[in-house]
């Protein structure tokens, strides 16, 4: 399984395709195997027919958001206004040790992954 660097929730910029350049937040990570797909708030939209089904849902045409793989997307740093790359650090603080990601130009955290007590 691949492991990604972003994560639901992450402000992203598209930097390749048809949809290049437009930015927002992942909604769903969607893993299969070695292919691993983002679904982005208003971002790659298509339209889907829907069949009416007695009580259940009303027909008809609605827009919804398509996937785009992962190599396509980048993190959008909000304070830049630039896309940056994503690390992984571990730092030690008195009894426990810290997993964070962190924005590779500038060092600065972007959030704590988890916290562990370290082992005697």
């Amino acid at each position: 399984m691949i492991k990604t660097r972003l994560k639901k929730g992450d402000t992203v910029i598209v930097i390749a395709g048809k949809e290049k350049g437009k930015i927002g937040k992942i909604k769903q990570i969607i893993r299969k195997s070695d292919n691993v797909r983002v679904i982005i708030e208003g971002v790659n939209i298509g339209k889907k027919h829907l069949r009416h089904i007695e009580g259940v849902q009303e027909g008809g045409i609605v827009n919804i958001e398509r996937p785009i793989h992962i190599s396509n997307v980048a993190y959008y740093d909000e304070k830049t206004g630039q896309r940056i790359k994503i690390g992984f650090r571990y730092r030690e603080e008195g009894d426990k040790i810290i997993k964070e990601r962190f924005n590779r130009k500038t060092g600065e955290t972007i959030d704590i992954v988890w916290e562990k007590p370290k082992k005697s």
